[in-house]
């Protein structure tokens, strides 16, 4: 808080009508910059009315500004609103989807923006900076000033593989992989983007193996990727195992089991 600021002791009626001027625009979240495009010509000093009004609970400051409702809690919006070109992704995005019923101890958000890791109102977010060029696959979840963004199931196994640290474990993925229903045409397109070959290998291998219904078109253009470089299948796992040629990899997972794991029940 500024030591200029003037704090009042009772809600005044211009801090009054600042609160209903966010229920005019129906506002539970924003940026100091968004209010004031909206709001500069009605009040003179947004700023001491924020700090105003942070100060009587009737707001909560997330970080410096960007402000909500007190008791606005959407974790979702909140982790999308503290960066820009963000979306909820990777193990976070996994469990949104149905993919994986553990729960990671954050929330997971994908940005082009380099961010710390933070905490807000007691819950973790994990910000992973990637470059535009893998801006794809995100899709617009709630409504309103309650929106927010989120990897679409075929990007968010795309990234898993393409940063599995943060995908909840390699067989925890190879289990979202069996389960998911995969488009083709995103699929190519996503991997296109990504512009792994390692990760397309590996994915089109257990396509193949999985014979995952309605996957042929993505597994003859995952063969057509296909270098003379022998990857690991799991890039994190130590080398040994059977060298695949086909898919030039080494199977350091073997394939019985990738077909346990994908059998197992949680």
């Amino acid at each position: 808080m500024a030591k200029s600021t003037y704090i009042s002791e009772n809600t005044t009626q211009n801090q009054i009508d600042f609160m209903l001027m966010l229920d005019d625009n129906e506002l539970d979240i924003f940026t100091l910059e968004e209010i004031k495009s909206i709001a500069s010509s009605e009040f003179e000093n947004i700023n001491e009315i924020l700090e105003n009004l942070v100060h009587k609970k009737l707001l909560s400051r997330i970080e410096r500004g960007k402000y909500c409702r007190y008791n606005f809690r959407d974790e979702n919006v909140i982790g999308c609103k503290l960066t820009v070109d963000s979306a909820i992704a990777y193990w976070s995005a996994l469990n949104k989807h149905g993919l994986t019923e553990q729960f990671p101890n954050s929330i997971f958000i994908q940005t082009t923006k380099r961010k710390s890791d933070k905490s807000v109102f007691g819950v973790s977010y994990k910000f992973i900076q990637i470059s535009k060029s893998k801006i794809t696959g995100v899709e617009k979840l709630g409504f309103g000033n309650h929106s927010y963004q989120m990897t679409d199931v075929e990007k968010t196994i795309i990234d898993c593989f393409d940063l599995p640290q943060y995908s909840g474990g390699y067989a925890e993925l190879i289990r979202a992989f069996n389960q998911a229903n995969l488009n083709n045409e995103k699929m190519i397109a996503y991997c296109k983007a990504i512009k792994n070959i390692a990760i397309t290998k590996r994915m089109g291998y257990l396509a193949e193996l999985l014979n995952k219904k309605g996957m042929k078109s993505f597994i003859n253009f995952a063969l057509k990727e296909v270098n003379e470089k022998y990857n690991l299948f799991d890039p994190f796992g130590i080398e040994e195992g059977e060298f695949i040629n086909k898919w030039r990899l080494r199977l350091n997972i073997s394939s019985e089991e990738i077909l346990d794991i994908c059998n197992k029940q949680y």
